[in-house]
């Protein structure tokens, strides 16, 4: 009996899924909150609202386009997020001083005391994956993750030049 070898199809040529660093970086980020999933469920939070509700704490007020950039989160689904923490008392809103086409996003005091109470179960995730993995491994882990989040901005911006140089070069032919 003969075996018929067939071309590589381009499904074939792919890069195992398991191997697929976005789906690993999922993967691993599915992990780490089956762990912080429970308690923020607990507080009657969701993954999204205590990624903003942890960023707000950081400042005192910052506006919507930097704040979906901060959470990672789309602005459309931070646009339906916001009103619940705002009903839940736990977010407020207020025009930007020097730019009233900007809307400032801050915490209010039961946010703040949210944050405070979340925080210690959230401490204690963060040290018992430190045990699991390692502090040394736990540092490397964020010094990769932030080389490669910076190698791959830079790349951004040099490719954004370069198609911005081209575009220019194409105006004045």
């Amino acid at each position: 009996m003969t075996t018929v070898r067939h071309a590589p199809t381009p499904a074939t040529r792919l890069r195992p899924f398991t191997r697929s660093l976005p789906m690993q970086l999922v993967r691993a980020r599915e992990a780490l909150m089956q762990r912080f999933r429970p308690h923020l469920h607990e507080h009657g939070l969701t993954d999204q609202q205590w990624r903003i509700l942890r960023a707000l704490a950081e400042t005192k007020a910052v506006e919507i386009g930097e704040l979906s950039e901060r959470c990672c989160i789309h602005p459309a689904s931070l646009s339906r997020i916001l009103p619940k923490l705002d009903a839940a008392g736990l977010t407020t809103r207020r025009l930007h001083a020097g730019d009233k086409r900007k809307i400032m996003i801050s915490l209010t005091v039961p946010g703040r005391r949210m944050v405070e109470h979340v925080m210690p179960r959230s401490d204690e995730v963060y040290a018992a994956v430190g045990r699991t993995l390692g502090v040394k491994r736990m540092r490397e882990t964020y010094r990769v993750l932030d080389e490669l989040i910076a190698a791959l901005a830079q790349a951004d911006e040099a490719s954004s030049r370069a198609a911005s140089a081209k575009r220019q070069k194409r105006a004045r032919t």
